[in-house]
């Protein structure tokens, strides 16, 4: 039995015995979204397949989380259902040559290599409160400096593993955790962890512990400290401080946003034979070992439905940035992890500019746009300093009202150009039309 299945079991077996209990019900939550999803990712340069890629599907997402049973230990059960159709998606477009292969831009893969009709997986969390203290054993979705889980595409990422979430002291946050497994965004399987650099498909080494512990600190209502740390076992151990900082000026407001991580080597590949036996980060002239220090400050400055962004950020070391990752869509807490790109090489220096408008300031609500621009330079790499840069662009609207009210269509463009080892130019287009109906 999984430890998702444990969670649950434990978790039905109390409530059984109080099916009555006013707050497990009265306090519970379910809702579905159903997202269409289209994407069109163009290679423009090499001859290496895919030149292209494109899938369009339907995905369905089942959240319940109930409240907490009465009584000074209150038990509460979570559940998320994830279901995937395929409506477009032809061998060539979904290019994965073997089903030994990772999925494809939006769907796991068939045993011929094309796109599978649908796939669809359950996560179970059981939960116990005491006090202002929450633990969690199950499947989980952290959104943290240390681990994030993505949800750019038809289904979002999940994990397993187990957390510890306390607010008994004012204005202080503490979590704790462990996670063993994750489950991509366009997979059914809960797959072991791992990094760039050794998250192959097939010979990637892979760890089942990763360990993470932090603190979230309001200093006061517009500061916040921030604390993290996280190890994945026999791969990095990371800290990672943060403050953001909210200024009221005169005229609008100015948001500051600093971050600095750094991360190790740990356990096996620490060592020369660890690392020759697979245990690798990605990175060059760093012989696979873990070796960086990532710094950033983002300044943003707002104006009635106006906001204006300026951001640099340093990756210093001999290693890439590491960050959990294995191989089938991940995301890093960096402020320069964008629609293509992450600008996480070793060595390179990114400069970013944003414009965000909000058309509520002129009376139309829930229409929103925004374009950034992001441009780096001296990626180490064989033989000289590469460079790369990207410009998103971004247009959504939210039906503020109304029967269709919540409603809402994002159209996302993208355009990388770089000289980086190993990557190509893309153009990219996703369209996205999502609804959320809750039901408690």
């Amino acid at each position: 039995m999984n430890k998702s299945s444990l969670a649950l079991a434990v978790a039905v077996g109390v409530l059984a015995q109080q099916a009555g209990a006013a707050g497990f019900v009265e306090d519970s939550k379910a809702s579905i979204t159903a997202r269409n999803f289209y994407i069109n990712q163009d290679n423009r340069d090499g001859t290496a397949k895919p030149s292209k890629q494109e899938e369009w599907g339907q995905g369905f997402i089942f959240n319940f989380s109930s409240g907490f049973t009465e009584g000074t230990v209150g038990f509460g059960v979570d559940a998320i259902g994830l279901a995937g159709f395929r409506l477009d998606s032809g061998k060539g477009t979904h290019y994965n040559p073997t089903s030994s292969a990772k999925g494809g831009l939006v769907f796991p893969t068939d045993g011929d290599g094309r796109a599978v009709n649908e796939f669809s997986s359950v996560g179970l969390t059981g939960k116990v409160k005491i006090s202002k203290t929450v633990a969690q054993l199950g499947t989980l979705q952290p959104k943290l400096p240390v681990v994030t889980y993505n949800d750019g595409r038809l289904l979002p990422q999940t994990f397993e593993g187990g957390q510890i979430t306390s607010n008994e002291i004012d204005n202080l946050t503490l979590i704790g955790g462990k996670l063993e497994h994750a489950k991509g965004r366009n997979s059914t399987n809960n797959e072991s962890l791992s990094i760039a650099g050794s998250n192959a498909a097939s010979g990637g080494k892979r760890s089942n512990g990763f360990y993470y512990a932090g603190a979230d600190y309001k200093v006061t209502k517009d500061l916040l400290a921030q604390y993290y740390y996280g190890n994945l076992d026999d791969f990095y151990k990371q800290h990672f401080l943060g403050l953001t900082h909210t200024l009221a000026l005169p005229v609008g407001s100015l948001k500051s946003d600093l971050r600095y991580f750094y991360s190790d080597s740990d356990g096996k590949n620490g060592s020369t034979e660890g690392r020759l036996a697979g245990y690798r980060a990605s990175g060059y002239q760093n012989n696979g070992e873990v070796d960086n220090r990532t710094w950033s400050a983002k300044f943003t400055y707002s104006l009635q439905g106006h906001a204006l962004s300026a951001g640099y950020q340093r990756v210093n070391g001999t290693s890439d940035f590491p960050f959990l990752n294995q191989g089938d869509g991940a995301t890093s807490y960096l402020i320069t992890d964008v629609q293509i790109g992450k600008f996480q090489r070793a060595g390179e220096r990114t400069w970013l500019a944003q414009y965000a408008y909000d058309f509520a300031a002129i009376g139309v609500p829930g229409l929103t746009t925004s374009v950034i621009y992001l441009k780096g330079d001296n990626v180490n790499a064989p033989g000289s300093d590469r460079s790369e840069w990207e410009r998103d662009f971004t247009l959504g609207y939210v039906v503020p009202e109304g029967t269709l009210k919540g409603l809402g269509l994002a159209w996302r463009n993208a355009s990388l150009r770089s000289d980086a080892v190993n990557q190509r130019d893309q153009d990219e287009n996703r369209l996205i039309l999502s609804y959320t109906y809750s039901f408690l």
